[in-house]
């Protein structure tokens, strides 16, 4: 048996545990986003409720969508490269990271209140604890 019947063989296998690998890279990054939603939805259950304290939820809840977002587009790459790749793929993939990419850049701008390349941040967003944030009586958080 030469080298490439054997390549030939094996590619089928390659193929599909590449696919694997991707899907389990899906199911992860959605296992991020609900995890990260069900622990900041309990964790602001047991605090009393404060405009503070639904700010710090909601940028509980948009880190986690942020980082299920990054796991997301490595399962898109994994999964494009191992399907045969086309123009087609090649465009599919590029579209959903575009897509994606705007969600994630649009979540930085919900939570930090500036958009990713900007280094200005806003002295509330410095933080995620409301108990860790200096009182500040110039600002309204």
């Amino acid at each position: 048996m030469d080298d490439v019947t054997a390549f030939k063989t094996l590619e089928p296998v390659v193929d599909h545990a590449i696919r694997v690998v991707g899907s389990g890279i899906e199911i992860f990054g959605v296992l991020i986003i609900v995890t990260g939603i069900a622990w900041s939805t309990f964790r602001q259950l047991l605090q009393r409720i404060s405009d503070q304290d639904s700010e710090v939820y909601k940028i509980r809840i948009g880190r986690s969508l942020l980082l299920g977002l990054e796991v997301l587009v490595a399962a898109d790459i994994v999964k494009t490269i191992a399907h045969e790749l086309t123009s087609m793929s090649l465009i599919l993939l590029a579209g959903l990271v575009l897509v994606r990419t705007f969600l994630s850049w649009t979540l930085v701008l919900e939570i930090e209140g500036r958009w990713p390349w900007n280094e200005n941040r806003h002295p509330c967003h410095r933080e995620l604890m409301p108990e860790e944030r200096p009182m500040r009586t110039d600002t309204v958080c």
